[in-house]
């Protein structure tokens, strides 16, 4: 199949069965390739969805390939690469390397909205889908071409995983050796535990019997940390250890242990750089056999581990690349808080993201906190700054220490930078809630705030915002200043029998890393929104059913007696605390907030209040007109279920 020539190089590409299903193709570059970009290996082509059309951008085709790199470690842009000096090069100097790539994109690129929307893999999974469409075909509706890349190099084998595959740094070829701290939480008794974080793939222990490997264990995060006798536990391979009498849950556990091998981490960050150049500047469409590029910006779009990655991206200076041209034009970090995290350094563990009880001293919440205080610093030194969203919910507040991206110490209000939004959606957990709520070991039902018609209507505002320079809705986030931002002393909640409130929350600290574990400084002053009579925030987003409550929607919830610690937050989850029904059952309950009775005439009362609580947001620019229905439903749904189970 002959190609057309792309950025003045050219092209060679052998495939099999041609048009509806393409599989087992080699893409050469001959000559210089744009960014690091050499080969690309398309493995897999096919129409998405039974080749059925949406909207104006006609049918998609989903594309699976691998995506080979050879960068110049000379390169002022590639010098930022921890390592880079200790990679291996072939015989022309250069780094090698390779990513898995992913692409739903229009058949026709022509009909697309000129917009690849980049989602930074989250541990090798793919969220984009499930976060916008909502039963619908939303991202193809509007035309975005979708792009994932493996960054993470610690991925395990999975189907549909994404990962990068880099190099091991030697020191002249000899191994490099060095402390790691791998940590463990759990909600039950195991007696072997994984030297990676959740799921991921550990460092390799150098000598089982090195003299400093050691097994430490806290009751609390300030805990006092006592060292298991080492007769007691043992490496039962490279990459787990056991104790026959069992890790306990409700504890936190820390080894401590010599690793060797560390991984070039960094070159995560180098594949989606020069991944996202390639398609801006002309390599994609070749890739894709259209006639044209038709890829005029890129979004970068990150949940969670992947919102910290994007922070990390631009703080590190990712963000130009090795033309010195932006790479980003849009950067959206979601529910990472304040955070950063361990993505470009000698034994980076990129999975390890801080929350009040797990993961708590690692290199993830540490400053500079805000874009103008230092966040930004090398993209504004370079001419590469993005637009920027920043959003959160209620527990990024408590988990995530989300209040440092807008405060500083004082604590008082910061000044936002001009091209960055921040928005705070009120009452939400980490992840999008359900109804009935999710089952979790906590003391309360999960939230089931779902907020992601409101991620819908942010997506087009950033689309409209970079394609046509029409500003997004206004910053929408808890100040200190009018009182919404407080210490946890200050907190509000109403006190409820049989409810608990947080005593603790997620701290931001000063740490040192020159050892391990780490040195403990000064926490930073990390505040949480206030609420009302209701437990209900007074400020951010509020989605109809926060304005229309049924029941006090939280970002926190304690963990449950059976699994241990309780009086400590349960990661990543909100609370869901219906009202009384009735006047009666208030009275009984001796609850202090309204019933659902006396609130509201009937169901059909709240429903016409939910649907203009809902128009009220599309007029501000945080809901879509389209989206109304669902909400409307979504809330029968949530009356139902309340007044039948509370």
């Amino acid at each position: 199949m002959a190609l057309p020539h792309v950025a003045s190089r050219r092209l060679a590409v052998q495939c099999t069965n041609m048009w509806h299903r393409i599989t087992a193709c080699t893409l050469v570059l001959a000559g210089a390739s744009f960014a690091a970009v050499t080969r690309v290996e398309l493995v897999d082509r096919t129409d998405a969805l039974d080749g059925a059309s949406y909207g104006s951008a006609g049918p998609y085709e989903h594309i699976v390939a691998k995506v080979h790199f050879a960068l110049d470690p000379k390169l002022a842009a590639n010098r930022i690469i921890a390592d880079i000096d200790l990679a291996p090069r072939n015989e022309e100097g250069l780094v090698e390397f390779s990513a898995d790539l992913d692409v739903l994109k229009p058949r026709d690129s022509a009909k697309g909205n000129g917009t690849a929307l980049f989602e930074i893999s989250n541990r090798g999974g793919k969220g984009l889908l499930g976060t916008f469409q909502l039963g619908d075909n939303f991202l193809l509706e509007q035309g975005f071409t979708l792009v994932w890349v493996g960054w993470e190099f610690d991925v395990p084998a999975g189907k549909d995983l994404l990962r990068v595959y880099a190099p091991i740094a030697t020191n002249n070829s000899q191994p490099i050796l060095g402390l790691v701290r791998s940590e463990w939480e759990g909600d039950k008794r195991v007696t072997t535990i994984s030297l990676g974080d959740r799921n991921q793939i550990g460092y390799a222990v150098a000598d089982p019997n090195y003299a400093e490997n050691r097994l430490l264990v806290l009751d609390s995060v300030n805990g006092e940390r006592r060292t298991m006798a080492r007769g007691k536990w043992r490496f039962s391979d490279a990459t787990h250890v056991t104790m026959e009498d069992g890790f306990e849950p409700g504890k936190i556990y820390e080894v401590i242990y010599q690793a060797k091998d560390p991984v070039l981490a960094g070159l995560g960050s180098v594949a989606v750089r020069d991944m996202v150049s390639f398609m801006k500047h002309g390599g994609v469409e070749t890739l894709l056999a259209d006639q044209h590029n038709y890829i005029k910006r890129a979004i970068g779009f990150g949940i969670s581990q992947s919102g910290r990655f994007l922070r990390s991206f631009l703080y590190d200076g990712f963000n130009q690349d090795e033309k010195n041209a932006r790479v980003f034009d849009g950067v959206w970090a979601h529910v990472g808080g304040a955070g950063r995290g361990s993505f470009n350094a000698r034994f980076a563990q990129p999975s390890r993201d801080g929350h009040p009880f797990y993961n708590v001293f690692y290199p993830v919440d540490v400053p500079p906190f805000t874009d103008n205080d230092g966040l930004l610093a090398k993209a504004v030194e370079t001419n590469v700054v993005p637009k920027i969203f920043y959003s959160n919910g209620s527990y990024e507040y408590w988990g995530r220490a989300a209040s440092l991206i807008h405060t500083e110490i004082g604590p008082r209000d910061a000044t936002v930078a001009k091209d960055t939004r921040v928005y705070f959606f009120a009452g939400s957990q980490h992840g999008s809630g359900s109804i009935p709520p999710h089952q979790v070991e906590a003391q309360n039902p999960s939230s089931v705030i779902d907020y992601r018609t409101g991620l819908r209507a942010l997506l087009v505002a950033m689309q409209a915002w970079l394609k046509d320079g029409k500003e997004p809705p206004a910053s929408e986030y808890p100040r200190v200043a009018k009182d919404q931002l407080v210490m946890l002393g200050a907190y509000a909640f109403p006190k409820i029998p049989g409810v608990e409130t947080p005593k603790r929350k997620r701290e931001a600290y000063t740490l040192d890393f020159s050892v391990e574990p780490p040195t403990l400084g000064a926490p930073f002053p990390t505040l949480v929104p206030q609420v009302d009579m209701d437990g209900n925030e007074t400020s951010g987003i509020k989605m109809p059913e926060v304005q229309v409550p049924l029941a006090s929607y939280t970002g926190w919830n304690l963990r449950s007696k059976s699994i241990g610690a309780p009086e400590e937050l349960y990661g990543m989850t909100g609370s869901w605390i219906p009202f009384p029904r009735n006047k009666a059952e208030r009275e009984l309950r001796k609850d202090p907030r309204m019933s659902i009775e006396e609130r509201y005439s009937n169901k059909a009362d709240y429903l016409e209040r939910i649907t203009a609580a809902a128009q009220k947001l599309v007029q501000l620019g945080f809901l879509l007109d389209q989206d109304v229905p669902k909400l409307r439903e979504r809330a029968a749904q949530e009356w139902d279920y309340v007044l039948r189970s509370n």
